[in-house]
């Protein structure tokens, strides 16, 4: 494999259907076409009593060593934020949506948001984990959003800001990756990315005032990670969705916040982006500032763009320098050394702490 092919499927991370590694899959993650892989519930098994937990550690073993067969470090990543979005249940355990904190005061809060952080970090390493796309640095600032809402530390910038990074070093306290998202904030919208192009007609002022605190603060602390949002903000750039701006990711994000981590795409299967080609989507989402592109579920995509990159890269040096520049970020970010394997039993050690969650009022 050449190298401008090799840094294409670095910055590639893809999701599958199935609940065990099939041909297809395991000839991509040895033929280095994936940087990581998402998992979802589809991949999942359930037996009677819960989560096939057995099963989930074989195949992140097995994920692994497909990845470690091309040369490079697999990352195998997953959302585990609580509440409606938590992909992994009991044994391990069930976690509430992080907007509870808001019923504790600004310090407590914290405390509490860092220990649910470390105690979801250990359960996720022991399942073999590396990476959990969370938290959410998102405000909830619009009680009719149907994607955000109580997915939200908070409905202030600051407090959804400060738990939602304290949560964030306490998955780093279990030596797991976090991924802020979704910048520069998807909190205000009244429609749902999955499915739909959201606008947001905020002026600059309004969104340094309270979208985009979290992620200055994010940037500041040295998040690993920030994911983009499928949303076109006006007063950046009212002409492409943020994972296809330069001036929201260049500009903004990396000039005006200093953010120096990876960028990560959001889904390029998302219903926002289905007026632009799969292909172009990847190679614009590169060439604006993004690090790494997500293909969650599509096979055909995860080709279309792979593809794309590597044709572009072929005759536009400018590009294939973005490329590699993406690539080696990734190769940094798999430099961290990989969490500790916990044992099983801290599988629902978690439910020690979701009293605290409800205090007396």
């Amino acid at each position: 494999m050449d190298d401008l092919r090799r840094d294409a499927g670095q910055i590639s991370w893809i999701g599958f259907e199935t609940s065990a590694m099939d041909a297809d899959l395991e000839r991509r993650l040895r033929a280095g076409e994936a940087g990581a892989v998402i998992l979802f519930r589809r991949n999942l098994e359930q037996t009677a009593d819960g989560l096939d937990v057995a099963g989930l550690v074989a195949l992140n073993e097995s994920l692994h060593a497909a990845g470690q067969a091309s040369g490079e470090r697999l990352l195998i990543a997953v959302d585990q934020e609580g509440g409606r979005v938590q992909r992994v249940g009991p044994p391990a355990t069930r976690w509430p949506p992080m907007e509870r904190l808001s019923r504790l005061a600004d310090g407590p809060a914290e405390a509490l948001a860092r220990e649910i952080g470390a105690a979801m970090g250990r359960e996720l390493a022991a399942l073999g984990f590396d990476i959990d796309f969370a938290p959410v640095l998102d405000v909830h600032t619009n009680p009719a959003n149907p994607i955000i809402g109580d997915r939200a530390f908070a409905a202030e910038p600051e407090a959804a800001a400060l738990r939602a990074l304290a949560f964030a070093a306490g998955l780093a306290d279990a030596g797991i990756l976090s991924c802020g998202k979704h910048f520069p904030g998807h909190g205000d919208t009244d429609q749902d990315s999955h499915f739909v192009l959201p606008r947001l007609r905020h002026d600059l002022d309004r969104l340094r005032r309270v979208e985009l605190v979290p992620f200055a603060l994010a940037a500041r602390a040295g998040i690993p990670m920030i994911m983009t949002a499928h949303v076109v903000f006006e007063a950046l750039d009212p002409s492409v969705p943020a994972t296809l701006s330069r001036r929201v990711l260049g500009d903004i994000l990396r000039g005006e916040l200093g953010y120096r981590g990876l960028v990560v795409s959001d889904d390029l299967d998302m219903k926002a982006l289905s007026g632009i080609g799969v292909g172009e989507a990847a190679v614009g989402a590169i060439r604006a500032g993004c690090d790494v592109l997500l293909l969650c579920q599509d096979r055909g995509h995860q080709d279309e763009a792979l593809e794309a990159l590597v044709r572009a890269g072929e005759t536009d040096s400018a590009l294939r320098a973005r490329i590699g520049e993406a690539a080696a970020a990734v190769r940094r970010l798999k430099a961290t050394p990989p969490p500790p394997r916990p044992p099983l039993s801290v599988l629902g050690a978690g439910n020690s702490l979701l009293a605290a969650l409800d205090p007396p009022s």
